[in-house]
C-alpha cells in the first residue's frame, strides 16, 4: 500500500503552518517533513520531521550545483521512501514547503520518482486572504527578502505567489479579520477552479488524504497553450478583463505598450501572437508590475499535418476551440485581473497595438519585414 503524500505550500507562512498543524492533529499517525532552505548560504539545507507531538528528527542535506531546491529534491524522496518503509506507523506525509518554493517541481519530483511507494493526493497552497494583494502586488525579487533559492533565482515575489495559488486546486483559508469582500473577490477570480476551503475544516482533512493527483493535467492548466483561463467577472471592485482576437499584434506598437499593459492589473497572462512571429505560440505573463515573455513552442496551424499525431489531445482540443479559417489557432487570448480595473483603456490600448487594415492587408510578407520590436526579448525564440 503507498503512502499518501499532501504538498502544502505557499509564502504566506504563518497560514501554511497553521494547514500543516491542522492536518498533523487531525490525522493519527501523520508526518510533517519541511526543509529550511534559508540556511542555503551555509551551503546546506536543514530538514525537519515531526508529528503533533513535536520534534522527532533533523538533518542536512548539501546543495546541489549551488542550488537549494536541488537539494530539497534530492533528499526528500529518500526520506519520503524511508516513512513509507515503516508501513502502517505513518497514515500521512505532509510535506511542507519553504516559502518560495514552488509546488509543481515538487508534485512532479514526488509522482515520478516515488509511484511504486507513495501516492500524491494533493497539492493545497495556504492563504491569508489579507496578504493577497500585497504579495500579488510585490514586483521585489526573492534575493532581496530573503528568499530566493539560488544564486541565479530571478523571480518576484509577486511571480512566485501567483504561481503558488494558481497550481494548486485546493486553497486552505485561514481566517483574519482584515480581510475584507475585495480580497474574496479577488481570490475567486485569479483560481476560479479551485476549491477554496477553511484550513481548519474536515473537507480540508479528506481532500489531504483522498484522491491522486495528476500532475500532467496541472501542467496541461497552467501551459500558454491551454491554459484554464478565468472568465470575466466583476464583484466588489475586482474585475476580469478578458480580450480575445484573431489579428496579429504590431510589435513595435506592442513592445511600446508593455509597461502600461503590464502595470493596468495586478495580474495579467495568456498567450498571443506577432505579425513577424506568425509560427511561435507567446505566453504573457505579468505580475507585480513586472512581465515575463516568452516562446512557448509552435502554432499547431504552423505544424505539418503529420506532427499532429504527437500533439497531447488536450492541446488539440484547445486549438479547436480558437480555430480560425485563415490563421488557425493563432490568436490574443488575454485576461487582466485586479481591484480598479478600468476595461475601457485597457481594451483601447490594445486594440492600437494590432495591425491596422492597410498593415494587415500587406499578409505575411509585409508582416515580415515590420520592425522586429521583440528580438531583444526572444532572442532564444527561432
Amino acid at each position: 500500500m503507498r503512502l499518501p503524500v499532501v504538498i502544502v505550500g505557499g509564502l504566506h507562512s504563518d497560514a501554511r503552518k497553521e494547514v500543516v498543524e491542522t492536518l498533523l492533529r487531525a490525522v493519527p499517525g501523520s508526518v510533517a517533513l519541511h526543509h529550511d532552505l534559508s540556511t542555503a548560504a551555509e551551503g546546506t539545507v536543514r530538514r525537519t520531521v515531526r508529528d503533533a507531538s513535536g520534534v522527532q528528527g533533523t538533518g542536512e542535506a548539501p546543495l546541489v550545483n549551488d542550488c537549494a531546491c536541488c537539494a530539497l529534491r534530492d533528499d526528500l524522496v529518500p526520506e519520503l521512501e524511508r516513512l513509507a518503509a515503516g508501513g502502517d506507523l505513518c497514515r500521512l506525509a505532509v510535506v511542507e514547503l519553504w516559502d518560495s518554493v514552488e509546488p509543481k517541481a515538487m508534485a512532479e519530483v514526488v509522482a515520478a520518482h516515488g509511484a511504486d511507494f507513495l501516492r500524491l493526493t494533493n497539492v493545497v497552497t495556504a492563504v491569508d486572504p489579507a496578504l493577497l494583494l500585497d504579495c500579488l502586488g510585490n514586483g521585489d525579487d526573492l534575493a532581496e527578502a530573503g528568499l530566493a533559492a539560488a544564486a541565479t533565482d530571478g523571480r518576484t515575489i509577486a511571480d512566485t505567489w501567483a504561481r503558488q495559488l494558481e497550481y494548486a486546486p485546493v486553497l486552505a483559508l485561514v481566517d483574519s479579520e482584515e480581510a475584507d469582500e475585495e480580497d474574496a473577490a479577488l481570490l475567486t477570480q485569479l483560481h476560479p477552479t479551485a476549491r477554496r476551503l477553511p484550513a481548519g475544516s474536515p473537507e480540508l482533512v479528506r481532500a489531504a488524504l483522498e484522491g491522486e493527483f495528476d500532475v500532467a493535467a496541472a501542467a496541461d492548466r497552467q501551459h500558454p497553450a491551454c491554459a484554464l483561463l478565468p472568465q470575466e467577472a466583476d464583484e466588489c471592485g475586482v474585475a476580469t478583463f478578458v480580450w480575445h482576437r484573431t489579428r496579429p499584434f504590431h510589435p513595435g506598437r506592442l513592445y511600446s505598450a508593455l509597461e502600461d499593459l503590464t502595470c493596468a492589473a495586478a495580474r495579467s497572462r495568456g498567450r498571443f501572437w506577432l505579425a513577424d512571429r506568425p509560427e511561435t505560440l507567446l505566453a504573457w505573463d505579468a505580475a507585480g508590475g513586472a512581465l515575463c515573455v516568452e516562446g512557448a513552442g509552435p502554432w499547431l496551424a504552423s505544424l505539418p499535418d503529420a506532427a499532429w499525431e504527437m500533439v497531447p489531445p488536450v492541446r488539440r482540443a484547445a486549438a479547436a476551440l480558437d480555430w480560425h479559417p485563415e490563421h488557425g489557432d493563432r490568436c490574443q487570448h488575454l485576461v487582466f485581473t485586479s481591484p480598479g480595473l478600468d476595461r475601457e483603456a485597457l481594451a483601447g490600448l490594445l486594440e492600437s497595438c494590432l495591425l491596422d487594415d492597410a498593415e494587415y492587408a500587406a499578409g505575411p510578407e509585409g508582416w515580415a519585414r515590420l520592425p522586429r520590436a521583440f528580438d531583444a526579448l526572444l532572442d532564444h525564440v527561432a
